[in-house]
């Protein structure tokens, strides 16, 4: 028997809810031409892609409740997306779901320097924020490789971090209060412009939680004076393993630099082409930072270099001005960018001890000559959190799957050797069928039963963060009951 064509009712469903939608935001802000909508169909991990049923993109938290209101009552899935700059897949769309883009809601919306926060719409970028305050002595202390380009909103769904979170902390540690709309459209208030709200945490529970219980429209952060002064000095070795190793005596001794970043030769030869910043040739390179006084900052660097000497580095390196430490610097935060330019690559995101350094370096050098994969490592040394690039052919029939299978391996051994699966970038679709090696069935549940309170139809970011089998049975479940 012959079955019906779906198309039909689906073009009228989707009309319906283009002429709703369009009654409550401008005009101008439903986007449903198939040519439009090729911009939303993927994030950074673009090796997957799917265009979305609609894009919109509102400018306010009232108009983002009117579209939640809308999907939820006709059962449409909803994508939260800030800039799109997620490396897991946060922010890929189904086919038929509608995408609901931020990057209209830029406004600082409070500044009170007194209390040391301000009060942004979270499509606004992460560098925009201290730009909105340094001209009065103040920074916003996450600085994701991409704050350029990337939202508020998406580092509250992934929880990013930065080269500087090694002493300011990630985002969780810089937010102060969300505005949440819930997929219903209720709109809640969570913390606020203090340190510690009463009762349960909820803004812990919403901060790294990929969009999954619902939409941050406005995020009060906090803001923290500038440092005196600050100096970065590289560090050159002939090994990862001695890096790593460096790495973890810093550690050990109780010194806390301001940022310990890590390159190995791949990278440090594409980022140096890249942004000409001077950096020595040799395996492995250390980018450590202190920040204070001048005396603070000579007690620091003098500790450091003499745990560093005891590796027999092949340079140490202090800058001399402010513009070798911006070329220092500028080198480290073109690295995804640079080695975008010479090859096609995977960037993977997983944490370690930092005295597991040495061992998983080691073992990831092994696991590329299995694979017949080339590795480039740089990442944020001082809390362990690892961005291997693998590199592949995206031409090359069978070297994707090669890719993730290598990726996997390599989240897997973090997690074996007491880490885990994600650092900042989430868990997106990229590590999803991955979350049984790290959590067991009961912890899976427990944090499925979280998105039943919040997201009772699984609407959204659907397909995101927890095993597809699992989720989708989730969602089918509730779709049975109504």
């Amino acid at each position: 028997m012959q079955m019906p064509d779906p198309r039909p009712e689906r073009l009228a469903r989707k009309s319906a809810l283009v002429r709703q939608l369009q009654q409550c935001l401008p005009q101008g802000a439903v986007i449903s031409d198939p040519a439009e909508l090729r911009a939303y169909e993927c994030d950074a991990l673009a090796a997957y892609r799917c265009a979305p049923m609609l894009a919109v993109l509102p400018s306010s938290t009232a108009e983002v409740s009117d579209v939640l209101r809308i999907c939820h009552e006709m059962s449409v899935p909803v994508v939260p997306r800030g800039a799109g700059t997620s490396l897991a897949g946060g922010a890929l769309p189904s086919a038929d779901s509608v995408i609901l883009g931020v990057a209209r809601m830029n406004a600082v919306l409070d500044t009170d320097y007194e209390n040391r926060f301000v009060r942004v719409q979270t499509g606004r970028t992460n560098l925009s924020v201290t730009g909105a305050v340094e001209e009065n002595g103040f920074f916003y202390a996450p600085d994701p490789s991409s704050q350029l380009a990337c939202a508020i909103a998406g580092n509250i769904a992934m929880n990013s971090g930065g080269a500087h979170c090694l002493k300011y902390g990630v985002t969780t540690n810089n937010l102060l209060g969300v505005t949440l709309v819930l997929m219903d459209g209720r709109v809640v208030e969570i913390g606020g412009a203090h340190m510690d709200a009463a009762g349960l945490d909820l803004l812990g529970v919403i901060c790294g939680s990929e969009g999954q219980l619902g939409v941050v429209t406005e995020a009060t952060l906090r803001i923290l004076p500038k440092p005196e002064g600050a100096r970065p000095v590289l560090m050159a070795f002939d090994s990862n393993e001695v890096a790593g190793a460096c790495v973890s005596d810093i550690i050990r001794a109780g010194i806390l630099p301001v940022a310990i970043e890590f390159m190995d030769r791949p990278c440090i030869r594409a980022c140096e082409a890249f942004a000409h910043a001077g950096y020595p040739d040799c395996e492995a390179l250390l980018i450590v930072e202190v920040e204070g006084s001048d005396a603070e900052i000579d007690d620091q660097l003098a500790r450091i270099m003499a745990i560093a000497r005891k590796h027999d580095p092949l340079e140490l390196r202090e800058a001399q001005d402010a513009d070798e430490a911006g070329r220092i610097w500028l080198g480290r935060k073109s690295a995804f960018g640079a080695m975008g330019q010479i090859n096609d690559y995977m960037c993977l995101d997983g944490t370690i001890p930092v005295t597991a350094l040495p061992l998983v370096l080691r073992r990831i050098g092994e696991l590329s000559r299995d694979y017949g994969l080339d590795v480039a490592n740089v990442f944020h040394a001082g809390d362990g959190n690892m961005h291997p690039l693998i590199l592949f052919n995206a031409n090359k029939p069978g070297d994707l799957e090669l890719c993730e299978r290598f990726g996997a391996d390599i989240l897997k051994l973090c997690v074996e050797v007491g880490g885990c699966l994600t650092g900042e970038h989430g868990v997106g679709i990229e590590k999803r069928d991955l979350m049984g090696h790290q959590y067991a069935p009961a912890d899976l549940e427990a944090q499925m039963a979280v998105k039943d309170v919040f997201d009772p139809g699984w609407l959204l970011n659907p397909a995101k963060v927890f095993p597809l089998e699992v989720s989708e049975a989730r969602r089918a479940v509730d779709v049975a009951a109504e």
